[in-house]
């Protein structure tokens, strides 16, 4: 039970951190943060009280990193679809980076390359390992592997957020293999 819980917090968390925080009355601050008392306050006046312990221990133990609590503020580390700055500076990525997807998108991609859709940016995996976790999401993972060194000397550019994911606006097809 204590698991399901956990996960139905960081559900909740990346829904509110990520994608509309307006709809339980929150306001994300520069780069994202939130005041973690206002987000306490406001999952337990739209009926989801999280204790400050459940909050850190999803915090603590997501694998993914999604989160971070600094300074009594809380934000999630990338994924947003809205607005939002997150301050990071531009970075050298490694010569080869991993995006992990399932077939079905695969016709798409080859004629487009990766887009970040809904989101500000899109996602690569260090190691193909995680985008194999991230590709299985959705169904039998296909990882793609992304020549970002080549892109970076291109003049593209790359972004690595607190929780070690890549991120950039398109990876343009001839990129990926």
């Amino acid at each position: 039970m204590m698991r399901r819980r956990l996960v139905r917090v960081s559900k909740f968390l990346a829904r509110h951190l990520r994608h509309d925080p307006g709809r339980i009355g929150l306001n994300l601050g520069p780069a994202g943060w939130v005041p973690v008392e206002e987000l306490l306050s406001a999952a337990a006046a739209h009926g989801f009280p999280i204790t400050p312990a459940e909050l850190a221990r999803v915090v603590e133990t997501d694998d993914k990193r999604r989160y971070v609590i600094e300074d009594g503020r809380i934000r999630a580390s990338q994924g947003h679809s809205v607005p939002v700055d997150l301050g990071l500076p531009p970075a050298e990525p490694p010569g080869v980076l991993y995006h992990g997807t399932v077939g079905r998108f695969l016709s798409a991609i080859r004629r487009e390359g990766l887009r970040p859709m809904g989101r500000h940016h899109v996602h690569l995996s260090p190691d193909r390992d995680t985008a194999v976790r991230v590709g299985a999401r959705r169904g039998a993972p296909v990882v793609l592997v992304v020549r970002a060194g080549a892109m970076h000397a291109d003049g593209h550019v790359f972004h690595l957020s607190a929780n070690g994911v890549w991120l950039t606006g398109h990876v343009p097809p001839a990129y990926l293999a």
